[in-house]
């Protein structure tokens, strides 16, 4: 009856400490900044129209990197190759969240025919998607750009 007790005892501390065991997940949601700035984005893929057009991207073009940091500006890098052996290997940026952190201003150019302003499709932990209307040719179409870590 004793060996009964005892046991009851340490279970019961044993339920009692890992019941007032401090969580040690911290499991506050990151905010669309933490998202952004957590490290360097790559060119993954893009669409127009909703064709993949992927393949018509420079491969000087697909190596850059986007580097955005707290505050509000960032770092466009040229990674390995360069379209133009004379353009600087980083250039800085600077960006803003604005209509309730859905769009996305962007002080560097990312598309030919297109304006500093991206709808936000998707922030992750992993995955950036942007879209814009461009002008291609006189006609607007819908540009979808996704970049990763």
């Amino acid at each position: 009856m004793k060996s009964c007790k005892l046991i009851f005892a340490f279970l019961s501390m044993t339920i009692f400490f890992t019941a007032c065991k401090k969580d040690s997940d911290n499991n506050t949601p990151k905010t669309n900044t933490d998202l952004l700035v957590q490290g360097s984005w790559k060119f993954d893929n893009v669409t127009v129209g909703g064709t993949d057009v992927s393949s018509l991207i420079q491969g000087c073009q697909k190596d850059n990197t986007l580097t955005f940091t707290a505050g509000g500006s960032g770092t466009l890098d040229e990674g390995a190759t360069k379209c133009n052996s004379g353009d600087p290997q980083s250039s800085p940026f600077t960006w803003s969240f604005a209509t309730n952190e859905t769009i996305l201003h962007v002080s560097a150019t990312l598309f030919t025919g297109g304006s500093s302003d991206f709808n936000i499709v998707t922030l992750n932990e992993t995955q950036l998607v942007l879209s814009q209307n461009i002008n291609i040719s006189g006609t607007s179409q819908n540009a979808i750009v996704s970049f990763k870590h």
